[in-house]
């Protein structure tokens, strides 16, 4: 395959950035997208120039860290994968491929298509976490009696890698799918259930300092969310802050 590669550019988040266009050739149609980018970093660093900064780690659609907005699309064109697991076999020979970071003021661009989602972890440092003692009187889990239904929903949950993809594709660049998510995982279980209105009103007030925007209720989120997480955890979400709220005055 031969394709052009259109790749936001930027040296660091003082300086204006642009689109820069690379032609790169013989791509394997089974080669991931992430390994297309390294034969083009390839290419740059032997030609001295600077190669394209992106973030990666797994490559196995577990951690979150290729996190690129490829072709107006969270991950690229494909539903429910990580862009380590896009393959090239996805595009067409001769396809230009617009390639950005995150676009949202929570993620400061740091370089080319690398973002600071440091506003995730400060999130997840304000609550998302069970705390409560219980060394000494530990039982095992399976020891515990969980409804089926609230076991799975929290599975479900607990599944969300914090990509941020929720919050580039949202017009609003709303964090409350991830938020949601990560209340959800342990509001639903025994051991959260102690802290769980503090919880709550700890990360969505964080949330809103680090500058995300409300939820607009488009789905778009949800749609482009590479492990499908469900907007109901949002609805979840909502009911137990308002609950938590009232019953905190």
């Amino acid at each position: 395959m031969e394709l052009t590669i259109k790749v936001w550019r930027q040296a660091n988040k003082n300086v204006k950035g642009a689109f820069k266009s690379y032609p790169v050739k013989d791509v394997s149609p089974d080669s991931s997208f992430l390994e297309m980018l390294d034969e083009l970093n390839n290419d740059l660093v032997n030609k001295q120039e600077e190669p394209i900064a992106f973030d990666h780690d797994c490559r196995e659609g577990i951690c979150g860290t290729c996190s690129l907005f490829i072709q107006g699309e969270a991950h690229g064109p494909m539903r429910e994968i990580t862009t380590c697991q896009l393959h090239m076999r996805s595009f067409k020979n001769g396809e230009t491929i617009t390639i950005e970071p995150w676009r949202a003021e929570a993620f400061p661009i740091i370089k080319d298509l690398v973002v600071d989602r440091g506003s995730f972890d400060r999130i997840m440092n304000a609550g998302g976490f069970v705390s409560v003692n219980t060394s000494g009187n530990t039982q095992d889990a399976n020891n515990i009696p969980i409804n089926k239904d609230d076991a799975d929903d929290a599975f479900d949950a607990a599944t969300c890698i914090g990509c941020g993809a929720c919050v580039a594709t949202c017009k609003n660049a709303s964090a409350m799918l991830f938020v949601s998510a990560k209340v959800a995982q342990l509001d639903l279980l025994p051991q959260g259930k102690v802290e769980s209105k503090e919880r709550v009103l700890k990360m969505v007030a964080q949330m809103d300092k680090e500058g995300f925007g409300n939820c607009t209720n488009t789905g778009a989120c949800e749609a482009e969310c590479p492990k499908g997480i469900s907007l109901t955890n949002i609805a979840r979400m909502n009911r137990l802050y308002l609950n938590s709220t009232i019953s905190s005055k």
